[in-house]
């Protein structure tokens, strides 16, 4: 019978186990750094851009964070600034014209990303440089670092106005797009809580938003959202996806019907393995044609002794016509006259130079009659 105070004790310790193991998990979690995506405006680490969010709200009315669809942003004059930081995914075509609505209505769009080519119509090039300073169209002079600047560069139209460059060619143009304008810079570590403070990164922000007096800055987060990206399933119209699998059905029963191998291929053994008696068979066949019966018998003869000093450990020195007393103890149901009149025949047989095919044959016979009763018994 089991012992209730036993298992009471039993329970406790199980209890004040379970508590000590909840604790220590709390205290670990809580000891651990939140994880932050990069360039998101609600990351105080160094990666993100929270320091220019706060920076933005202290200095402006209405700053607020966009995490709708592009579909959703105003179509009409609202002097907004919409500021896109390195997009996680290139935004499809109908997102791009959601974003061109809105700059077309008299918005701004302020986008860092360092190689910027496929969206809005920007072309770029790849340079290798090492310069440091950073000039405006005013002949003004920055610093910055060349592991925070870019080596892409951007193409300009000659619509377009340049307000950033350096020796290597295009860091930051202007574009007029209807009644707004697109801003675009190649370099978005400038904007990075680790890095907006170090040299002039700060000061080369606020020279793109100079010229810009927006009542409202939204800071993208749609484009942070890997969710949002574009799949296979909504780059294609529905109607096209489902011919593609009924094609994908179809062509699979159509091969089934037909008798189509699925999976690999299993040869069968004997189609590639070579047989061991191969080289038996050609040999043979090459004494037969040239008549070499004598010597096809001293082979078979010297295996069969070869036998006979492994099996019956007759020495193999010895010759045929000296073995009549170890073959009538060996095989004792042959007659004595049979035992010697094979042994002296073989023994005639082998000391002849020439045999007869019908010889061969013969003998042939015996020495594998030897040979069976030699092996099996």
């Amino acid at each position: 019978m089991q012992n209730p105070i036993a298992n009471k004790k039993i329970w406790v310790w199980l209890v004040i186990l379970l508590t000590v193991l909840l604790f220590s998990r709390y205290i670990l979690i809580q000891g651990q750094l939140k994880e932050y995506p990069m360039y998101a405006s609600d990351s105080p680490s160094p990666t993100g851009v929270k320091a220019f969010y706060t920076y933005a709200l202290n200095h402006q009315d209405v700053v607020k964070r966009w995490s709708d669809s592009p579909s959703q942003l105003p179509n009409k004059p609202a002097n907004q600034l919409l500021i896109m930081i390195e997009p996680y995914f290139t935004p499809n075509s109908a997102e791009l014209d959601s974003y061109n609505r809105f700059m077309e209505a008299g918005n701004t769009i302020l986008l860092f990303k360092e190689n910027p080519k496929g969206m809005f119509g920007l072309e770029t090039e790849v340079v290798e440089t090492d310069a440091v300073n950073v000039f405006d169209p005013a002949g003004a002079s920055y610093r910055t670092k060349t592991d925070v600047t870019s080596q892409v560069r951007l193409l300009e139209n000659a619509q377009d106005e340049i307000l950033l460059s350096d020796d290597a060619g295009t860091i930051a143009l202007k574009r007029v797009v209807g009644e707004g304008q697109l801003i675009v810079t190649n370099s978005p570590k400038w904007i990075m809580n680790g890095e907006i403070v170090t040299d002039d990164h700060l000061a080369l922000i606020l020279a793109l938003l100079k010229d810009v007096d927006s009542k409202v800055i939204l800071f993208d987060e749609y484009i942070h959202d890997v969710k949002n990206a574009t799949t296979i399933l909504n780059i294609y119209p529905r109607w096209f996806l489902l011919l593609m699998i009924q094609g994908a059905l179809l062509t699979i029963l159509w091969l089934w019907h037909h008798g189509k191998r699925f999976g690999p291929i299993f040869i069968s053994r004997q189609e590639t393995v070579r047989f061991s008696d191969e080289g038996i068979k050609a040999l043979a066949a090459w004494y037969i044609r040239g008549h070499r019966y004598h010597d096809s018998l001293v082979i078979q003869a010297n295996y069969v002794m070869t036998l006979l000093q492994e099996h019956w450990r007759i020495p193999y020195h010895q010759e045929w016509k000296d073995l009549t007393a170890q073959f009538e103890r060996k095989w004792p149901h042959l007659e004595k006259g049979e035992i010697h009149s094979l042994l002296s025949g073989l023994a005639d047989m082998l000391e002849k130079s020439t045999v007869s095919k019908q010889e061969y044959l013969l003998w042939s016979k015996r020495l594998e009659k030897i040979r069976k009763e030699v092996e099996e018994g």
